[in-house]
């Protein structure tokens, strides 16, 4: 059973943070052939987590670069670039942009409009606070970790190939994790 309260978790504070590309990231997985998975990561390029006195006053942005994507495998991240999937030439940049940020129990769910290949639609990330550290620099940084599952075609991205033994080779369905650092500005 999941509870609702608008308080801030311990430790995180109202303020703006900036996510740290250098320490966050945007994974992702989908099924390949109907058995196995492809796993492949794309930079998250900026943006912000602007922290109200509550959560329901709360807000973030990111900016991410499907230029970068990176499955392990060059021919693979160079179709991936090309128009039968995220046609980066056309669109070379993704965003989120937050409509809500909630609690759920002891962990948080972040509605917002998630924008890629062009298409804007809704999502939810199940999100996970992770804590707040002092670097060594001084910086204070908080961890939050994300997750959420889309469909390919509700973005557009329909290209796929029939296999011999029926279904496709890639799967609809895109399970997302991401993991972001973020630095509390002055």
């Amino acid at each position: 059973m999941s509870t609702t309260t608008t308080a801030l978790p311990a430790g995180l504070t109202a303020g703006v943070w900036t996510i740290d590309a250098s320490h966050s990231e945007a994974a992702f997985a989908v099924r390949h052939a109907g058995i196995s998975k492809v796993r492949g990561t794309v930079a998250i390029t900026e943006g912000a987590l602007t922290i109200g006195d509550d959560l329901a006053s709360s807000s973030v942005t990111a900016t991410l670069d499907p230029a970068t994507v990176s499955t392990g495998d060059a021919g693979r991240d160079g179709h991936l670039k090309t128009a039968d999937f995220f046609e980066i030439e056309t669109y070379p940049t993704w965003t989120f942009t937050s409509t809500s940020v909630r609690s759920d129990g002891g962990d948080f769910v972040i509605a917002g409009d998630l924008t890629l290949h062009g298409v804007t639609r809704p999502v939810e990330l199940a999100t996970e606070f992770n804590g707040t550290a002092v670097d060594a620099y001084g910086n204070t940084r908080a961890g939050f970790s994300a997750t959420t599952t889309i469909s390919r075609k509700d973005f557009g991205l329909t290209w796929n190939a029939a296999l011999e033994a029926g279904g496709v080779l890639v799967s609809d369905k895109v399970a997302m994790t991401i993991e972001i650092s973020a630095i509390r500005q002055a």
